[in-house]
């Protein structure tokens, strides 16, 4: 398991010298933020996040140190990621309690018709730019209520989604070894109380890499889940030497992974290449379908039904089903589009000369188990070796909150009555 370890850590190293010219790698400080007093005697909240950690990796790779903490703490036997299974929107969905189409980052690649822009996760000026993201991430609920917070790395924490940026935070990049940005987390506690964040979101990609690459069955994805459970470790004693008091951990992942049917995959209708009448925005795991003559929806879903094969369903949008949140009547930025063309899993949809992963994610996760997220959380504030069920990942938000002492100030999907039963009661 070691001389796993290392090797994943030699090859995150080369990949980290490669990027050294090109990535400024410079952490961002607002000036002139401090924690009122009041925010001082608050409790802190570190919660971290591990791209693609699916909710049975722990056991089933034996990550020590997370089983430890969370049978001491919280476990819940899984957390629903909401659909679509993606990495974007459930990040934006953990930090703001809000469905996707609620929030409005509906996928990692989408267009937005009223804006006639794309946005695309990996296009630095759409990730800085708030204006695309819909909701009050935690972050900025926090500095709203003079409450200093920090980032690294999670999506949208260096825009000005919410109207307010983290008092630390990093542009993205993926620099940072794990125990780098353990070092700079704990670097942050050591402040004075008076600049010391209270509420810190931390992002792993380790693991969903490799899942990606390899597979979620592999000894690849084996190694990756011990380096980010021995950065966990690592990060836990460290805090603790600091002596701070009522410091929480609350461990989450966005999604699961699937080993998906790369050598067989679906063909794409071909009447949707008419650029004329139709976009598609395809993720493999889900395609959808945007109409531009809409006396016309009606007709090519008809036709789409008519045609599609037993290895995937065509829905219209408005028909969708009202647990996925991810109807019309959900679409408050209409960026989803008309049609949805989804896959049986492990089937994907590819157009022809594309490349495709190993593993992948995306599908509905009532529906495909494998597609489930992980919860673990431990510190003062929760109570000791309980085992919850499952629940949808929007409810962490209102617990966060309730933690740190934070009026929640707009509608939110989450309901802190889900997960209320986590907390230890105040005397």
């Amino acid at each position: 398991m070691k001389r796993g370890i290392h090797f994943l850590l030699l090859l995150i190293s080369f990949t980290v010298f490669a990027q050294q010219a090109t990535v400024d790698t410079a952490q961002i400080v607002i000036p002139g933020r401090q924690n009122t007093i009041e925010a001082q005697s608050k409790p802190y909240v570190i919660m971290i996040s591990t791209d693609g950690f699916r909710y049975d990796y722990a056991k089933r790779y034996n990550a020590e140190n997370l089983l430890k903490f969370s049978n001491n703490g919280i476990q819940a036997k899984a957390m629903i990621p909401s659909y679509p299974s993606i990495t974007f929107p459930n990040h934006w969905s953990l930090i703001t309690g809000l469905y996707p189409a609620h929030h409005g980052l509906i996928d990692n690649f989408f267009y937005d018709y009223k804006r006639n822009e794309t946005y695309a996760m990996s296009n630095k000026k759409n990730a800085e730019d708030g204006s695309w993201y819909g909701g009050t991430p935690l972050w900025g609920l926090a500095e709203k209520q003079g409450l200093v917070s920090a980032s690294l790395m999670w999506v949208g924490s260096a825009s000005d989604a919410g109207g307010i940026r983290p008092s630390y935070y990093y542009p993205y990049h993926e620099k940072f070894t794990p125990s780098e940005k353990v070092e700079k987390v704990v670097n942050w506690l050591k402040l004075p109380e008076d600049k010391r964040p209270h509420f810190i979101s931390l992002y792993f990609p380790e693991v969903d890499g490799s899942g990606h690459h390899y597979g979620p069955d592999t000894k690849e994805t084996e190694n990756a889940v011990h380096l980010i459970d021995h950065a966990i470790g690592d990060l836990v004693q460290k805090v603790n030497d600091l002596g701070l008091k009522n410091v929480n951990f609350i461990f989450v992942s966005d999604h699961g992974m699937i080993k998906v049917d790369g050598g067989a995959p679906l063909e794409i209708p071909a009447v949707l290449f008419d650029k004329s009448r139709f976009d598609f925005y395809n993720s493999q795991t889900l395609l959808r379908i945007y109409v531009k003559n809409p006396a016309e929806i009606k007709s090519v879903y008809k036709e789409l039904k008519a045609h599609k094969t037993e290895d995937y369903e065509v829905y219209l949008d408005k028909k969708l089903p009202r647990y996925l949140h991810f109807a019309t009547r959900d679409d408050q930025y209409h960026r989803i589009g008309q049609i949805l063309l989804i896959p049986k899993a492990p089937k994907i949809f590819l157009e022809k000369g594309k490349k495709t992963s190993v593993g992948k994610h995306g599908y509905n996760p009532k529906v495909v188990p494998e597609m489930k997220a992980t919860f673990y959380a431990w510190g003062p504030k929760f109570k000791n070796n309980l085992v919850v069920d499952e629940f949808a990942n929007i409810n962490v938000y209102p617990v966060v909150a309730e933690i740190l002492g934070l009026k929640i100030d707009q509608p939110i999907d989450g309901k802190l009555k889900v997960l209320k039963e986590i907390l230890k009661e105040e005397k």
